[in-house]
């Protein structure tokens, strides 16, 4: 009886023991478990509002690069010149978008660049220039003959009239020589300011500043000038560039305004220089649809020029087709058009891009 009762007391303390020991321990469990819970559930809470943060500062990462509203013209010159500076690295290839061999071809080319692309002017000089090569050849031309063949380049009888007049007074009263004046091209007919420059700039190497519609349109939304008439335009950038940077100056701008800043729908998310610009997200800022939008070389397609520099060539230009030749489709991706499809090509004359 007293070994059974020793061994029943030795049972009674070994468990009240146990559950002495095992009290603190469920006490402090939930504790344990509590603690880490609340820090998991913040940890969790936390992470979303983490990557929703990163996502708008992703999503908005350039903002438009708004000029204060007393930008001082010392500002502004550094402002536009960074811009021009940027636009060389990006277009070292930049050039005039029609083939010439000569001041003749040029001026003639100009003056049927006017309401057509470059591409379907270029596409259609060969042959007028095979047989009028010469100011005499062309000024003394059957009317009738010279208008079926510039008329792919649109307005065809008005171009005629303009390119033989040209003609008439080079032969008549510059010797059959394009001058390299500027008071005298605009004595040409269908010469303005604009073309005169072209060919200054280009077949004389005289600087001038060529505002055509692109030139127009992107200097506006850099907010180089809010001026809209091609002669104060021009005189308004002249003042923030030397002279010397006039003509690449057009080139860099233009072609800028064909490939990335369009008129109707910029690739803003392909845009190289998007954090200079004060007009960033007026057009598509995803950089995947952005690059669907890029036209000519920066697409992948075929440029404007039959005989491009070769400058042009080594930065991976294409040539374009000639009249009636199908254009060289750029290689093929998941988000190419079927086989078949008739979608146009970005950069095609079938987009009407100048």
């Amino acid at each position: 009886m007293k070994k059974a009762a020793t061994v029943k007391k030795a049972v009674t303390v070994k468990k009240a023991t146990a559950a002495a020991k095992a009290a603190p321990a469920e006490e402090s469990a939930p504790g344990k478990k509590t603690v880490p819970a609340k820090k998991a559930v913040s940890a969790k809470k936390a992470a979303p509002a983490k990557k929703a943060v990163a996502g708008d500062v992703t999503a908005d990462r350039v903002a438009p690069a708004k000029p204060p509203r007393d930008e001082s013209h010392t500002a502004l010159v550094r402002r536009a010149r960074r811009i021009n500076r940027e636009l060389a690295e990006v277009y070292p290839y930049a050039h005039p978008e029609l083939d010439f061999e000569n001041p003749f071809q040029l001026v003639v080319a100009t003056v049927l660049s006017a309401q057509t692309t470059d591409l379907r002017v270029n596409q259609t000089t060969p042959a007028l220039f095979a047989k009028y090569p010469t100011p005499e050849d062309l000024a003394a031309a059957n009317p009738e003959e010279v208008e079926e063949i510039l008329r792919p380049t649109g307005f065809f009888r008005a171009k005629t009239k303009s390119v033989m007049g040209l003609s008439k007074a080079l032969r008549d009263d510059f010797g059959g020589e394009v001058p390299g004046r500027l008071e005298d091209l605009v004595k040409l007919p269908g010469v303005g300011r604009k073309t005169a420059f072209v060919v200054l700039g280009n077949a004389f190497g005289r600087p001038g500043i060529t505002v055509d519609t692109h030139f127009q349109r992107l200097v506006r939304r850099w907010e180089w000038t809010a001026e809209k008439e091609p002669d104060k335009i021009e005189r308004a950038v002249g003042e923030l560039f030397p002279k010397s940077d006039w003509t690449m100056l057009s080139h860099h701008v233009i072609f800028h305004g064909r490939r990335i800043c369009h008129a109707r729908k910029p690739a803003c998310g392909a845009c190289p220089i998007a954090p200079l610009c004060p007009a960033y997200g007026e057009g598509e800022t995803d950089p995947e649809k952005a690059k669907k939008l890029l036209k000519y070389e920066k697409g992948g397609f075929p440029g404007q020029r039959l005989n491009p520099p070769q400058s042009y060539l080594d930065a991976g230009g294409i040539p374009a087709p000639p009249l009636g030749a199908p254009a060289t489709a750029p290689p093929a991706s998941p988000d190419s058009p079927a086989p078949g499809s008739t979608a146009p090509a970005p950069g095609s004359p079938s987009r009407g891009t100048g």
